[in-house]
């Protein structure tokens, strides 16, 4: 049969595909590094192909600017993975809303929370720093608080849908109170310096939110 006519085969390497996955997670790695170690500020795309060993045209071609270079870090820290992952997909979430009880979800939320803080907490910090002189990290620092604020109230309503909620304040109220306890600047203030370990931070959170949120019936886990 002639080949002339033939459909163009698709090439499928994996080998091609490790490598490309390699390279993201050198490029990754090198920018988290130099943006919580140097400041965003501070940071070059071209320090960050040095540390990672690519060229400066592998960094763009891989993840584009230094803007999404720290989105990239910042949404990686926070899955987990070498990808963003919505917050209704990861684990976590999934197990949590499949709790029948209150406690239990608050439970699995607080312990998820001290396996994030570890990875995310520099991230975050150094993204904060940055968001006060460049109006690009100033942005993604307010996208990222408010789709925290966002989740934190789904989650106050998936405690609300067991019943066992208390009702005498108002659910974005409650949402608002978890919001600031969930975030990296109280993991920073407990851990690092305060020497908590991340098991004293997940049976405290679990322990303070159950009193803080539910009906006096449902509050001690």
């Amino acid at each position: 049969m002639s080949e002339v006519n033939a459909p163009a085969r698709r090439y499928h390497s994996p080998r091609r595909k490790e490598q490309a996955a390699a390279t993201r997670d050198a490029v990754l790695t090198a920018a988290r590094d130099l943006f919580v170690g140097e400041g965003y500020g501070s940071t070059t795309v071209a320090g960050i192909a040095r540390r990672a060993g690519v060229a400066v045209d592998t960094v763009y071609a891989t993840i584009g600017r230094k803007p999404d270079l720290l989105r990239e870090v910042v949404e990686t820290a926070i899955s987990g993975t070498g990808q963003a992952v919505p917050a209704e997909s990861r684990d976590y979430v999934v197990r949590l809303r499949e709790a029948e009880r209150a406690a239990d979800k608050i439970s699995i939320y607080a312990h998820a929370l001290a396996g994030i803080q570890p990875r995310l907490a520099p991230v975050y910090v150094a993204l904060r720093d940055a968001a006060g002189t460049n109006p690009d990290c100033a942005a993604l620092w307010r996208e990222i608080s408010d789709r925290r604020a966002a989740n934190m109230l789904k989650f106050v309503e998936d405690l609300a849908a067991t019943g066992e909620l208390r009702t005498d304040r108002p659910a974005a109220e409650l949402a608002d109170a978890v919001w600031s306890m969930n975030g990296p600047e109280y993991w920073v203030l407990l851990v690092d310096q305060r020497g908590w370990t991340p098991g004293q931070f997940a049976h405290w959170l679990t322990d303070a939110w159950c009193r803080l949120l539910l009906t006096a019936g449902h509050a001690k886990k």
